[in-house]
């Protein structure tokens, strides 16, 4: 299994140089050069086995340069700090409504699930290339990456870790986990901006030629934990297979069925997964594009065109106030029949004009598997008032967008079919958003104190890693402007 790159084809490296590398030299995302298909008999085998099983049978394919042994070993170490043994447990909330939980690990969020996992196969990555430098890893965080990659990579050997995250942009619960996240090779910062003006800048870092020069001289390279990295997107292709696996055990799908999906998403990376699932073999009907008001890829799927010049809303669902989502580039790559010049024709324009337009053949196929619609502030919150007063289910904004989104998508089309709505994050991650939306009142400026008041208005048990949030000292406290995130990264090396 090769890997090349969105943006250059000649480019050609194995499952272990794209993990270690994370971004291609001119800026491309890297892809595998084919996908492997699960037949009917290969998902029935793994129906079979336990999650941590299905995870290093599906990583296997595509890291032909990773023993299945080593695999195994990571996924076991990887799942073994979630707090059931499922790992990814399904919610039956009526016949054909099913709510996938994806936040039951370390950080009660959803990135866990691959950055749990990410540290192993880079470490194993660097040893397997003969690399003699040590990793400096860089992410930028709408909220929950942050939290999951600090988590990861703490006290990892041969890595240092920073993150970066909007000032303004996070939970105050989020930025808690972050500021005060332990490890002696982490580094924490915010940005006086919002989630792109990080993405954005986090991006130059990686091109930009006096950093990588000063990491070298320090015996580093960069390095990256967003989901621009391979070794993130890959462990998210697991879940779906194992949500299919699920729902088939439990009786709940039919052989021949199949079921829909829908993300609550902003960089794209959760859905990319599933559709990337889809192409192997996982019988997925309609892949369904869940936004906030920051509805970019909403309009981009209903038009053809992608356009980031619009308003920038702060929302209560802070991880998808995202305008520039970078993996729809490797959609487009896979959909436009890999032509790569195409592509960084694309991301040229976006860069320049923050806009562009797709071909009508892309636009045809984009729109005969995916779905899009986005749920406002107002709607958000009575989606988790009627969630937990009607049905008794607690969600967080985030889960609330796709519980909105799936109900009028199937008004409008009278598709019944199975649906799996993604889960992202536990409520608790937002309780003053959701104290509100459940009609509590003083907690607009509340913090860790609000995990207690949520517990005891709802009695569902709060996780334990957010229970002592509010007794965690703080550790980091800088905030720099967008032009001068290098600081941070010199400063981390001395």
């Amino acid at each position: 299994m090769q890997y090349t790159s969105t943006r250059d084809k000649n480019l050609h490296l194995t499952g272990s140089q794209a993990i270690a590398q994370g971004l291609s030299p001119e800026g491309g995302l890297l892809v595998p050069e084919n996908f492997p298909h699960l037949s009917a008999e290969d998902l029935d085998g793994l129906k079979r086995v336990s999650y941590p099983e299905r995870a290093a049978r599906v990583m296997s394919l595509f890291l032909d340069d990773f023993s299945e042994e080593e695999l195994k070993d990571f996924s076991d170490r990887a799942y073994s700090r979630f707090d059931t043994p499922t790992v990814t447990p399904l919610r039956i909330l009526n016949g054909n409504t099913f709510c996938l939980e994806l936040w039951h690990g370390p950080t009660c969020a959803f990135k866990d699930l691959a950055l749990q996992m990410l540290p192993l196969l880079l470490t194993s990555a660097l040893q397997k290339n003969g690399e003699d430098r040590k990793a400096f890893v860089l992410a930028a965080t709408s909220g929950d990456t942050g939290k999951a990659a600090l988590e990861g990579f703490r006290d990892v050997d041969r890595t240092k870790i920073l993150t970066f995250y909007p000032q303004n942009g996070v939970s105050r619960i989020q930025k808690l986990q972050m500021v005060t996240q332990e490890g002696n090779n982490v580094g924490v910062c915010a940005v006086d901006g919002n989630f792109d003006d990080a993405q954005a800048g986090v991006k130059r870092l990686f091109t930009d030629p006096e950093i990588a020069a000063r990491l070298d001289d320090k015996g580093f390279f960069l390095t990256s934990a967003n989901s621009i990295n391979w070794g993130r997107v890959l462990p998210q292709i697991v879940y779906y297979v194992s949500v299919y696996c699920q729902l088939r055990k439990a009786g709940a799908m039919p052989p021949d069925g199949h079921m829909n999906v829908c993300v609550p998403t902003g960089n794209f990376g959760n859905i990319l997964a599933a559709y990337y699932a889809k192409k192997m073999g996982v019988p997925i009907g309609k892949l369904i594009c869940a936004s906030n008001s920051n509805n970019v890829l909403t309009d981009f799927i209903k038009t053809g065109t992608y356009d980031r010049n619009r308003t920038f809303y702060q929302t209560i669902s802070p991880s998808m106030d995202i305008l520039v989502s970078s993996n729809l580039e490797r959609l487009l790559f896979d959909l436009s029949g890999e032509d790569d010049a195409l592509i960084a024709g694309y991301m040229d324009q976006l860069s320049r004009d923050g806009k562009y337009t797709v071909t009508e053949e892309i636009t045809a196929k984009i729109q005969d598997q995916f779905e899009a619609g986005f749920c406002d502030e107002n709607m958000t919150r009575l989606t988790i008032n009627s969630m937990w007063w009607d049905v008794n289910y607690l969600v967080d904004p985030h889960t609330a967008v796709a519980f909105q989104v799936l109900g009028r998508y199937r008004d409008r089309t009278g598709d019944e079919s199975p649906a799996v709505v993604v889960s992202t994050a536990s409520p608790y991650k937002f309780c003053g958003s959701v104290l509100e939306a459940l009609g509590a009142s003083g907690v607009a400026n509340g913090g860790a104190e609000l995990i207690g008041k949520l517990q005891n208005l709802t009695e569902v048990p709060a996780p334990a890693p957010l229970a002592d949030l509010a007794d965690r000292e703080i550790r980091f406290t800088g905030c720099v402007e967008p032009d001068e995130m290098a600081g941070p990264v010199l400063e981390m090396l001395s």
